[in-house]
């Protein structure tokens, strides 16, 4: 299972990276303007934030399939490994199956059907991003839909990942792990309520006090 922060807050990767088994970082053009730092600034600070066994992923910006693949040409001459976001369009299904013949992995972005999803694994991209939250918002079941995408990767293209994105809530990336997803990312609100349980430090609390009352400190 990989594990993603979905963010391009450097600080906040930093602390999370000491205490999440991390496998990366995700971003999407909304989240590096909502930073307000040039994306040729942010980008590698992400990098070195994670480390060199760590994945970065990041978005292009032009719609169509030439600019596509002109910006992620650009993208991994500046972060050697990064895998590019391309949004599962028409146009980008022909920058995916491109990038693929020169060896630039890519994720497929904006999947809200397993049809979708699939033709961007077959056309090459290594991750598929379905939007978990939009697809509910909109009235759909986002599980189900993951469930379908799943059983169609693991029966045709083996090799591609689903990589789940766009939660609201924990139970919403728990659902997509138990329906086997082998990547989520998660924005940082979500992320940090993973261990935010108010029964966990009063439990702790319970154990000191105790401790502290026979003992006279709080260390072993």
């Amino acid at each position: 299972m990989e594990l993603y922060l979905d963010t391009a807050n450097v600080a906040e990767v930093e602390r999370l990276a000491r205490i999440f088994p991390l496998s990366g970082v995700t971003t999407n053009p909304s989240i590096i303007a909502a930073g307000s730092q040039p994306i040729w600034e942010v980008l590698p600070k992400l990098a070195q934030a994670i480390g060199p066994q760590g994945k970065l992923f990041a978005q292009v910006m032009r719609q169509d399939a030439q600019g596509m693949v002109e910006e992620a040409q650009r993208l991994v001459a500046h972060i050697p490994g990064i895998v590019v976001k391309i949004p599962v369009t028409s146009e980008g299904l022909v920058a995916i199956k491109r990038l693929k013949k020169i060896g630039i992995p890519t994720l497929g972005t904006t999947v809200y059907s397993a049809a979708q999803g699939l033709l961007a694994a077959m056309a090459g991209a290594e991750y598929i991003a379905p939007y978990v939250n939009r697809v509910d918002a909109q009235g759909g079941d986002a599980i189900r839909m993951i469930e379908e995408l799943q059983s169609l990767l693991k029966q045709h293209v083996p090799g591609c990942k689903v990589l789940a994105a766009s939660f609201k809530t924990p139970r919403q990336a728990l659902d997509c792990l138990l329906a086997g997803c082998e990547a989520i990312t998660l924005p940082l609100d979500i992320a940090q309520q993973f261990l935010a349980a108010p029964a966990v430090n009063a439990a702790i609390e319970k154990f000191e006090q105790d401790w502290y009352s026979t003992f006279g400190q709080n260390e072993l």
